[in-house]
């Protein structure tokens, strides 16, 4: 699609992936049968839908990614990266830098991948509600999100009426894929505080939502699995990850 940036969010030390994230960037941990990077099949899910000119947001271990991915043309996409500022910590944080650095501009559409997530969302389809909605941000969600804890229902006394165990939540959550128009860029520039931390679902999604801008929900059934922890990555079924991936490597 003209005039789209992927921007991956792969910066993060991978804390709740100690100790695998000791030794492997978070988002360069190896999935399924074929023992790919989880950011290889993140790639690849973008070129399959159109978006070849990406800007890796990188920071922990990135000599992991830049070795693996160089250039982008053994995939047959166009990469180029931007080093994390330690001044401006966060998600937002490392888009505010990126555009401060040139890497990005405010007449592009960003298409911001978090780079621990797994899945198959159509991401054209995504793109073209957001142009259909003249969005100037949209969320990827999903329903059936299932709480990884039990949740107890108590009276005043502390009593427990009903438990429930690992409850699937009725509202739909974010999946980790935003769509913004580059004139976010600009917005963020402004509403950035003193705090070293800027999040962009903390911070610049409610602000947004909070100034009536118009800021969408793009709602699937699609697949996608959060692999951002020890305990998600140890349940993840490489041949689960085959038979939905597979059509990446074709």
């Amino acid at each position: 699609m003209g005039g789209v940036k992927g921007l991956i969010l792969c910066g993060g030390s991978g804390t709740r992936l100690r100790p695998i994230t000791y030794y492997f960037q978070k988002s360069m941990i190896p999935i399924g049968p074929r023992q790919r990077p989880l950011l290889e099949y993140i790639l690849r899910l973008l070129k399959f839908h159109g978006i070849t000119e990406l800007l890796l947001l990188v920071d922990y271990k990135h000599e992991q990614i830049v070795n693996y991915f160089d250039d982008g043309s053994r995939f047959n996409v166009r990469i180029s990266y931007v080093k994390d500022e330690p001044s401006l910590k966060g998600t937002a944080g490392s888009i505010l830098n990126a555009y401060k650095m040139g890497a990005i501009s405010s007449d592009e559409t960003l298409l911001v991948y978090y780079g621990d997530i797994l899945t198959n969302l159509n991401i054209k389809e995504l793109l073209n509600y957001h142009e259909r909605k003249k969005a100037l941000a949209t969320v990827a969600l999903a329903l059936g999100f299932s709480v990884r804890v039990g949740l107890a229902d108590l009276d005043d006394d502390g009593r427990i009426h009903k438990f429930i165990e690992k409850p699937i939540l009725e509202k739909p959550v974010s999946i980790g894929i935003v769509v913004l128009n580059g004139e976010v860029l600009r917005i963020m520039e402004q509403i950035k505080g003193e705090g070293s931390e800027f999040d962009l679902m903390r911070d610049v999604i409610p602000y947004l939502i909070g100034s009536e801008m118009l800021v969408y929900g793009y709602l699937s059934n699609t697949l996608w699995y959060d692999v951002g922890s020890v305990e998600a990555y140890e349940k993840l079924d490489p041949k689960f990850v085959e038979e939905s991936f597979s059509y990446l490597f074709g």
